[in-house]
């Protein structure tokens, strides 16, 4: 009898060992991933497109792209493209990782070349898993007057 007083205390304290776990479990994977909000996207990759505000003679458009290449790169590209042309051509790319509810620059490039009709880059970039990123671009081209456009995109989330 002792014995199996012995076991059945021992197996209830196993029991109730296991049980008041796995709600810790639950709630740890649950916290991983930030709260999507508008500005987020469910979809491994997310662009934007933007022309200039006015009908412009020399920019003709801005774009940038994101996508996630794995729980721990993303692939990342922005292009000016101009109608003709220009003396000087901007492209400006901001990586921007959410921490805590709002996005902040996480890497940032800047590109500029002279006399071209296009710019264009397009890099993998290695990132902490985790997080939801973004891409923000700056766009310009100058041939007399300087025009520019802004684009950004929906957050993505890198990680598991």
């Amino acid at each position: 009898m002792i014995r199996k007083s012995k076991w059945l205390k021992t197996g209830l304290l196993i029991g109730a060992l296991l049980a008041s776990s796995a709600p810790v479990s639950t709630v740890q994977a649950s916290s991983i991933m930030e709260k999507i909000t508008p500005a987020e996207t469910t979809e491994d990759s997310a662009e934007d497109t933007s022309y200039s505000l006015l009908r412009g003679n020399n920019l003709n458009h801005g774009s940038a792209i994101i996508t996630k290449l794995s729980n721990y790169e993303v692939n990342i590209y922005g292009l000016t493209q101009c109608h003709h042309e220009c003396d000087k051509v901007w492209l400006d790319i901001s990586l921007e990782q959410k921490n805590n509810g709002s996005y902040s620059t996480y890497k940032y490039w800047q590109y500029e070349a002279n006399n071209v009709t296009s710019l264009s880059r397009s890099l993998n970039v290695i990132v902490p898993s985790g997080h939801y990123y973004r891409l923000r671009g700056y766009h310009a081209a100058k041939d007399g007057t300087k025009e520019s456009t802004s684009t950004l995109t929906s957050g993505i989330w890198v990680g598991k």
